[in-house]
């Protein structure tokens, strides 16, 4: 029950990765699982010498006809480990591109081992000299708006070494993402289900300015960054229809109202009720749709009443400031910066706090 194989998820590797496993098969490190992610042909001999060291694991060589991803690599090993492994802990994945050391893959499986339900991430110092700047820039924007947009903070967004629980393993064979974005996704299914520790691990990189990678700064950057803006589109789309159905139901009650017993009032009891029916509609669904909470209804609805509270006060404060600052600017002018921010504000707020399960405890 130990027991704790190594995914490596190989596309036309090279030399480092040979040494990788016979230095894993020294140091006895259990199961090894690569997967031949469509290299061409001219790589066959790295995976004929691979397919014999290999065996003395007791893992196998899984092979794909065509380039499929890492994302479905490791999607496959894992469903290879469910199915012909099942009384593991769960597993370690690795890169096959010298990265990842056998002392720093040890020191993994021990952290999943003593923490059997958590996701466990191998984390690089970014602050090293000999780490890559576009490397260095890309970690730093990427966990930045992971932890803006999805309320998740990690040192290393991108790390390859990570130890999975086993029943975290199963949730994952359903989860999107077939390339790299795969491993963004795997972050973001965290939430509810796991928690993530970090643990420290060397940083190895060829040079600072050619280590070779099959990551494609443009390609699976913009894949990465389109999960972000999924998240976001939700929350922007939710807002947008919420306007909508509160512009509309005031049109009705002021068409229903206007010229019975109410008088002049007609016009602020048709906004109050608009508001109140939308904001009901606009909590739904985020609660269910966009950050897809699990929090307790009446905790979540009153947090979410007082947000939206003091946003309005926020707002009506604000602008009053700034029209008494900038006597003779348009209102508009004032207010449409000022509920921007606010916007911004309120659905950080809404992701770490209205909607999350952590406030509970």
């Amino acid at each position: 029950m130990n027991i704790v194989p190594i995914i490596i998820p190989s596309y036309e590797p090279d030399e480092r990765l040979i040494k990788l496993l016979r230095d894993l098969i020294l140091a006895d490190t259990g199961p090894i699982i690569l997967v031949n992610d469509g290299s061409s042909r001219e790589y066959d001999r790295f995976f004929e010498m691979a397919k014999d060291i290999i065996g003395r694991s007791g893992g196998v060589i899984l092979v794909h006809s065509i380039n499929m991803g890492k994302g479905r690599a490791l999607k496959d090993a894992f469903r290879y480990i469910l199915n012909e492994l099942p009384d593991v802990v769960g597993c370690v994945t690795a890169d096959s591109d010298g990265q990842h050391t056998p002392e720093c893959i040890i020191k993994c499986q021990n952290a999943l081992r003593k923490y059997p339900g958590d996701l466990i991430l191998g984390i690089r110092n970014f602050d090293s000299q000999n780490v890559p700047l576009k490397s260095k820039f890309g970690n730093i924007l990427t966990r930045n708006i992971c932890k803006f947009l999805c309320g998740i903070s990690v040192t290393d967004t991108q790390t390859g070494l990570r130890g999975i629980p086993i029943a975290f393993m199963k949730k994952l064979l359903d989860v999107s993402g077939e390339r790299f974005e795969f491993e963004m996704q795997m972050l973001l299914e965290t939430k509810d289900t796991c928690a993530i520790r970090e643990i420290p691990i060397e940083t190895v990189y060829d040079s600072k300015d050619n280590h070779s990678t099959h990551f494609d700064p443009i390609k699976d950057s913009i894949k990465i960054y389109r999960i972000f803006g999924r998240i976001f589109g939700k929350f922007l789309l939710s807002s947008l229809s919420s306007c909508i159905v509160d512009l509309a139901l005031f049109s009705l009650f002021c068409f229903i109202m206007r010229g019975k017993m109410f008088g002049n009032l007609y016009a602020g009891i048709a906004t109050a009720c608009a508001r109140v029916i939308s904001a009901i509609y606009n909590y739904l669904i985020n609660y269910k749709i966009v950050f897809k909470s699990k929090a307790n209804h009446i905790k979540s609805g009153i947090r979410y009443a007082e947000l939206a509270m003091i946003q309005m006060l926020c707002s009506a404060v604000l602008v009053t400031v700034f029209l008494t600052l900038f006597h003779g600017k348009s209102e508009l002018a004032i207010k449409i910066p000022v509920d921007v921010v606010l916007f911004f504000i309120s659905y950080y707020i809404q992701h770490r706090y209205v909607f999350s399960t952590k406030m509970e405890i």
